[in-house]
């Protein structure tokens, strides 16, 4: 038997694609193959064991190969993946080469989409856009009527046009058997019905739209997995018809799917779905929609929901946008809209299949935001908004390369946070001016020893040699009781926040914290790198681990290096005079301080709406930590969402910080809107934020100061 450790560098992990790849590849050989993750194993000749394992990108499995032809096995294997699975390009570009130019959008009067990420469609979903105003629209928002109401934003753009309901048609199944022989002549001969028109579909879409094909082809390897086809032909075994059979073990893996706690994979449940109900309308000889016939006009789609292949199907020229009552913004429907410049808007509930053909509609791709039958005022503004929207993301491209520097002269540093290689140039190539925030979280998670100190070296030198010389802020290890490792030892918390975390957890084990130091202290010779520690909530703590850096910098004989801390507990922030001696920057963490100030648990199913890092309470402390820091001649930063909503950046611009860092799709928006800005605009609205006693005061306050900039504009 031949063990193997490979480690995963496509940027959404071992999703659809690269999947479909490896168990193609495994099937060519006789050798039994397993593949383990954390506790999970999976048949590495099933694609759905694959994917349920649920491995992200940087991730590392190990593959065990077994048999007479195990050693040209365990070789192709590790080339396949160290080759990047059928993503290799994209893998190389990410890793340091240019990003391709972007597809212009279809000319359309009435939609104005953003064009899609460049690289595979998998990427594209990746770079979608996730700013805090977005990723707060997908709770409930504050204030709905019966003609207006949000949904999840899904692919960009805003659209106006007239409204037509697609009803999907179940699939009646035969709940008889006919007797195991006969219902397995069934089963495989709509198998191949449904392989045969997924061929064809990948044929269609392969010349013009590769990546997307992938989907489907995908979609094909599912239909053909060994595992899915014996257990419902024990189900037939068993007394259970073909249909019933099919449909049992569809819903059962494709709930396992759903359950991953990555949205990516966890969106692969609708794929399998798609082909599950390919199979069911093949036994029943129907068809999903049976004959559509569309009006004569361009209309906005209403549905419960939208497979891949529906969204395949469809034509941009008669198709404006989507509106779905369910899916999700990571569903390979999301990602298909966006590759074809289709604005869509995803769980909007299922009122929308209430709206009656033909209502005029407002949809907004990028807010979430649906309007009936809006009034000539309302669509006058949306035709500007398209108008605004499309101007503004070809400026902020053009510029993207410039430092952001306001109206009077004042220069902010415009970061990108990343977690992982792979957006180290993407950072780059978009006109991030460093990484102010470098989650280490991937190198340790979903595994069962620790990363070694050279598995670590490599990391960080990659990421030191992608950004180019820019500097790059390397967190040390933020986990805990919240998110335990099973190398890790932790006694069980009642109140994981609270508990050893963060600093403190590597304090207490000073062999993890010396071995990731030493790496990032040798990585240093490759590029511009800083080291931060998290959850710093005492002097003692910066001064223990200042110690440790110290030692280990003698030890290895490298250069100084700059030491921070992160400021996301209170007590840091209101001794910010105090620790500002002993570290050389500060860098907020605002999605933690704002939790802590305001005592809610950001994930908290009823409250989390009530964590907005607007609030005045956190906006005085940010105040308080910037000031510390500039009386003893030391630079603040903001790594939290906060850096990257944009009602926040004028406020923060105004608060006084030096570098804003965000996520890597946010960086040419903020640099464009800092450009826009004079910074004694910025600072005036600042202090009345700070005057303001709640959080809808001060979004309040931002939003009239951006209405009132952009009439100036």
């Amino acid at each position: 038997m031949i063990e193997l450790e490979l480690t995963i560098l496509n940027p959404t992990g071992l999703h659809a694609r690269p999947a479909k790849e490896f168990v193609a590849l495994a099937k060519k050989f006789k050798s039994s193959i397993t593949v383990f993750h954390g506790e999970k194993k999976a048949n590495a000749k099933s694609m759905l064991s694959v994917l349920a394992l649920g491995v992200h990108a940087g991730r590392t499995i190990r593959v065990e190969v077994s048999g007479e032809d195990e050693e040209e096995a365990a070789r192709a294997l590790e080339e396949a993946v160290r080759s990047g699975l059928g993503e290799g390009e994209l893998i190389n570009r990410l890793q340091g080469q240019a990003a391709p130019a972007r597809p212009a959008p279809p000319a359309q009067i009435t939609a104005q989409a953003a064009p899609a990420a460049a690289g595979t469609a998998e990427a594209a979903a990746a770079a979608a856009p996730a700013s805090p105003e977005v990723a707060s629209q997908t709770a409930a928002p504050a204030a709905e009527t019966a003609g207006e109401w949000r949904g999840i934003p899904a692919a960009p753009g805003v659209v106006i046009g007239r409204t037509f309901r697609l009803m999907r048609r179940s699939a009646t199944i035969e709940r008889t058997s006919k007797g195991a022989r006969q219902e397995k002549e069934l089963l495989h001969r709509a198998i191949d019905q449904a392989r045969g028109d997924l061929q064809q579909l990948v044929e269609d879409m392969r010349a013009a739209r590769r990546d997307e094909a992938a989907i489907f082809e995908a979609h094909l390897e599912l239909l053909a997995d060994p595992e899915l086809i014996e257990a419902v032909e024990a189900g037939l075994e068993q007394g259970l018809s073909a249909g019933v059979a099919w449909d049992q073990q569809i819903a059962e893996r494709s709930a396992v799917l759903a359950a991953l706690d990555d949205p990516t994979l966890a969106a692969r449940a609708a794929d399998l779905r798609d082909v599950g109900d390919r199979v069911l309308h093949a036994l029943a000889g129907t068809q999903a929609y049976g004959p559509v016939r569309f009006p004569d006009y361009p209309v906005i789609l209403l549905a419960h929901d939208l497979t891949p292949s529906d969204t395949a199907g469809l034509d941009p020229s008669r198709v404006l946008g989507f509106c779905t009552a369910a899916g999700g913004p990571t569903s390979h429907s999301a990602i298909i809209a966006r590759a074809l410049s289709i604005p869509a808007v995803v769980n909007a509930g299922e009122r929308v299949l209430e709206i009656p053909d033909g209502t005029l509609m407002i949809m907004d791709g990028t807010s979430g935001r649906i309007q009936l039958d809006p009034d000539e005022a309302a669509q006058q503004q949306a035709r500007e908004q398209q108008r605004r929207e499309r101007e503004r993301r070809e400026a902020a491209e053009r510029m993207a390369q410039n430092p952001a520097v306001t109206r009077d002269g004042h220069r902010v540093e415009v970061a990108a946070n990343i977690g992982g290689v792979e957006q180290a140039a993407l950072a780059c190539s978009i006109g991030a001016e460093g990484v102010g925030l470098m989650r280490t979280e991937f190198l340790f998670l979903d595994r069962a020893t620790p990363p070694s100190e050279e598995e670590q070296f490599a990391a960080y030198k990659a990421i030191a040699e992608g950004m180019q010389g820019r500097p790059v802020i390397i967190r040390t290890l933020d986990i805990g009781g919240d998110k335990p490792l099973p190398y890790i030892q932790v006694p069980r918390e009642d109140n994981p926040f609270l508990g050893e975390r963060g600093i403190r957890l590597c304090l207490n084990r000073p062999e993890l914290l010396r071995e990731q130091l030493r790496a990032i202290l040798r990585a240093a010779a490759y590029g511009h790198l800083r080291i931060m520690f998290p959850m710093v909530a005492d002097i003692t703590e910066i001064r223990r681990a200042r110690k440790v850096v110290e030692e280990v910098r003698q030890e290895l004989g490298a250069p100084e290096i700059e030491v921070g801390i992160m400021v996301e507990v209170p007590s840091a922030a209101l001794m910010a005079d105090m620790l500002a001696p002993e570290v050389d920057f500060f860098s907020i963490g605002s999605n933690d301080l704002t939790q802590y100030t305001l005592a809610v648990d950001r994930s908290h199913a009823v409250l989390a709406s009530m964590t907005d890092g607007l609030h005045p309470a956190v906006l005085r402390l940010i105040k308080y930590t910037v000031d510390a820091a500039h009386r003893h001649g030391k630079w603040a930063g903001i790594c939290g969402e906060l850096g990257g909503d944009p009602q926040a950046v004028p406020i923060l611009v105004g608060l006084g910080l030096d570098e804003l860092s965000m996520g890597v799709p946010s960086v040419p928006l903020v640099k464009m809107q800092i450009s826009q800005l004079s910074l004694a605009e910025a600072q005036d609205l600042a202090r009345r934020a700070l005057e303001c006693a709640t959080a809808a005061e001060v979004r309040a306050l931002a939003a009239e100061f951006a209405a009132r900039l952009e009439g100036q504009n």
